[in-house]
């Protein structure tokens, strides 16, 4: 007669409770991100839409910007060392 034997009740209906319960959670979480970015990608789309210029044409106006200011810059730069070596050399 063996006395250290232990049983373990499981109890069923809990555990397929809880399963359901879960499934269903999860489910509801996906549909609640689906909607969620549905409505943000419908906005940005409208705001998109609704601008006076497009973010491509901005964006290369932008760059247009910084290349000219970062050639202006360098001339600067190239002036101010050529009169100081001049300034030197004399």
């Amino acid at each position: 007669m063996n006395h250290h034997e232990r049983t373990i009740d499981v109890n069923t209906r809990l555990v397929t409770a809880g399963a359901v319960l879960t499934a269903t959670g999860a489910m509801m979480v996906c549909a609640g991100a689906v909607i969620g970015t549905y409505a943000l990608l419908t906005v940005g789309r409208r705001m998109i839409r609704d601008m006076d210029v497009p973010p491509s044409q901005q964006a290369a106006a932008k760059w247009q910007q910084a290349k000219e200011a970062s050639r202006a810059g360098m001339q600067a730069w190239h002036a101010a060392s050529d009169s100081q070596n001049g300034a030197l050399a004399r």
